[in-house]
């Protein structure tokens, strides 16, 4: 898996590069390939178990599980045509959650792998000011047709299919939340994140705990400031234009997909007993 990030001062820009057999059920989304984006909140959330919150389904609470909540983005594209736009939509929003009807590109929380939320829904508070921050959209390498698919062109392209799977995503730097269930990031700072991945092996559907992963830990994410290459008059050429607006590269890294087929040492591992498709 490759992962490139960038901000442009306002948002942040992700890149999920994953080379494999093309894999691809309509409407079913865990024997369709899907990624998450995962970032700490709390001070003592971890990686390992979503955070780490020790307390149990009928007890996660934002009292019982403060310090452990986490950020999460996930992306299930068994209903999502590819090259289209999905997340944060005005639909989902106006109901203020963060959901997403069309597309499965939903914006979470958790404080560990059973106590896992919707923004704006769970036992942290039903806020009517939720929203989905997230937009993102994915594309296959062996695609041919880049005047857009619709729904009946699916699946879209042949499985086993030899190419690479590409996901983009966006949110802003900040967000309106107030009940601690996004991450907020500031330019010179530094945060932390972790990416997943589930593929269909041998075309079994995948479940919620079985993903591979770029780290068995969190990965850092420095929010450059950078520097613009315009002169102090405001003139300056079309290159140095687009070198201010993305003028930073925060994060790119370039790591072989490592399968999770055993806990670590001395660290409890939880199965996840619902499936990523029932959120």
């Amino acid at each position: 898996m490759t992962v490139k990030a960038l901000h442009d001062g306002k948002d942040l820009f992700f890149l999920l590069q994953v080379d494999g057999d093309y894999a691809y059920a309509k409407g079913n989304n865990n024997k369709c390939p899907s990624v998450a984006l995962m970032f700490p909140i709390g001070d003592h959330a971890t990686y390992h178990n979503m955070g780490g919150c020790k307390e149990g389904t009928n007890s996660c609470t934002s009292k019982t599980c403060k310090g452990h909540e986490v950020d999460m983005m996930h992306f299930s594209i068994g209903n999502a045509i590819p090259g289209r736009l999905y997340g944060g939509n005005l639909i989902d929003n106006r109901d203020g959650n963060g959901g997403d009807r069309f597309g499965h590109l939903v914006d979470l929380y958790a404080w560990n792998p059973h106590c896992r939320y919707i923004d704006g829904i769970g036992p942290s508070g039903n806020d009517s000011s939720a929203q989905n921050n997230w937009k993102g959209a994915w594309w296959r390498t062996i695609f041919t047709d880049h005047s857009g698919f619709v729904e009946e062109d699916s699946p879209y392209g042949s499985d086993g299919q030899k190419g690479t799977y590409l996901f983009e995503f966006s949110r802003p730097l900040r967000t309106m939340d107030r009940l601690q269930q996004d991450a907020q990031f500031t330019i010179s700072g530094s945060s932390k994140m972790a990416v997943a991945f589930w593929y269909p092996v041998d075309g079994n559907p995948w479940h919620g705990s079985g993903h591979f992963s770029i780290n068995c830990d969190w990965i850092p994410v420095d929010i450059s400031p950078g520097s613009s290459m315009l002169s102090p008059g405001g003139s300056g050429d079309v290159g140095g234009a687009i070198a201010l607006l993305f003028s930073v590269v925060s994060l790119c890294i370039s790591v072989f997909v490592g399968y999770r087929v055993a806990r670590p040492k001395g660290i409890p591992f939880t199965p996840v007993g619902t499936t990523m498709e029932n959120l």
